[in-house]
């Protein structure tokens, strides 16, 4: 039996399947829209349109969108990025056909009430004054609007205050009935539900729409220019990001970085710059790197926080690190550890079925099919640790840096 059952609707929806044993069942409709695909004077209206998704349709008030699963000790949520959107439900096995609906009804036949947009745009506005309540936040999309500088990619996800006042429901409509086309969109599921009788779900559910197809591509960004800059914002700490571009999602060079990314900076406790800055100088509680692949480039970032006087002593630790990662190769024995570690990671990862779920469905989506773990497991064991030094050198030879302080 193949892991994974995948369809296809008439309208071009795709859908991917996991058959596993449980009594809850996971299904989510992710759409290949996010806030790049916003233009100028929409910025924030990805975000927007998410949660306008939940303020009543054709057949359903706000209040009924948001109890109908609830009722059923199930839930329904979503989420945007930068290349995303994604409404995904949670229920017990039974409830799937109702949960499946539900994210049509939502996706397809939302009416953004003029009275309930009005009143979300103030819930967003919130959302915004508390993100920019946590510098450790905000800094990362600083970071990303000066190396991506000229790009929709650069643009907060979340939008500014002022944009917000000009979104209305037609301005949503016009924004859906651009990207969130048939032919973009993957609907993903995970439970104890034989094939035929989800892809029967997913016809009854999805299938009347109408088909339509994109007729824009996204433009690639121009050629980033390394920058250092210190921003005055009177904090507690010092908070600063080192990065660079990296990588897109389909480039063979994205494993070795994630691993390398991952012995940099990743949630282990022995990660390479938690042992320097944490456990042998006591200099920062906040460490880490990270990795965000998108289509066609990425964004590999270190981040840490730390009393102000303390600074300079740790941005010299991390370069350091840095070097050594792109110049010494790692030893027969330490790179055997960091494969491991990272499979064990990944493995206990895909515990979570919800998450499993919406990993399948954004691979599908981008991919037209999913690795099974057990080739991505081959594949990080394929690596050597030239492969890493090489991985490494190129994101991290040409560094730019941002300081809040």
């Amino acid at each position: 039996m193949t892991e994974f059952h995948t369809y296809e609707l008439p309208n071009g929806i795709r859908g991917i399947h996991r058959r596993v044993k449980s009594g809850v069942a996971h299904c989510a409709l992710i759409v290949n829209a996010g806030s790049r695909d916003e233009r100028a004077g929409e910025h924030g209206l990805a975000h927007f349109t998410e949660h306008a998704f939940f303020k009543g349709t054709q057949r359903r008030k706000a209040w009924q969108v948001n109890c109908r699963l609830e009722n059923l000790g199930g839930e329904l949520n979503a989420f945007t990025t930068k290349e995303d959107t994604t409404v995904h439900a949670t229920t017990l096995r039974g409830d799937f056909a109702k949960a499946a609906e539900l994210i049509a009804d939502v996706a397809f036949h939302s009416t953004f009430p003029a009275r309930e947009i009005e009143r979300e745009r103030e819930v967003v506005c919130d959302e915004i004054n508390t993100y920019k309540d946590s510098p450790a936040d905000m800094i990362y999309d600083t970071f990303e609007e000066l190396l991506f500088d000229g790009s929709e990619l650069g643009h907060n996800i979340l939008g500014r205050k002022a944009s917000l006042q000009r979104f209305d429901g037609e301005a949503i409509r016009r924004f859906t009935q651009r990207t969130h086309t048939t032919d973009q969109m993957v609907f993903s599921s995970i439970g104890n539900l034989a094939p035929r009788t989800v892809e029967a779900v997913a016809l009854r559910c999805f299938g009347g729409e109408a088909a339509t197809v994109r007729d824009f591509r996204r433009a690639e960004p121009s050629v980033a220019v390394p920058f250092d800059r210190s921003v005055a914002r009177h904090t507690h700490q010092t908070h600063c990001i080192i990065g660079s571009r990296a990588c897109g999602i389909d480039d063979a060079r994205r494993l070795p970085l994630a691993l390398a990314v991952n012995l940099l900076g990743g949630p282990s406790a022995n990660s390479l710059l938690n042992v320097v800055l944490r456990e042998k100088h006591g200099l920062s509680y906040n460490i880490e790197a990270s990795y965000t692949p998108y289509t066609d480039c990425g964004i590999v970032a270190v981040y840490f926080s730390c009393d102000h006087a303390n600074t300079e002593q740790c941005l010299d630790l991390v370069e350091r690190e840095l070097h050594r990662l792109c110049t010494v190769p790692l030893t027969p024995r330490r790179l055997a550890m960091a494969k491991r570690q990272f499979i064990a990671q990944l493995a206990i990862s895909m515990e979570s079925n919800e998450g499993y779920m919406l990993g399948t469905g954004k691979s599908f989506l981008l991919h037209d099919r999913v690795d099974t773990m057990e080739e991505v497991y081959a594949k990080i064991g394929a690596l050597t640790a030239s492969d890493l030094t090489a991985a490494a050198e190129e994101v991290f030879g040409r560094t730019s840096r941002l300081i809040y302080k």
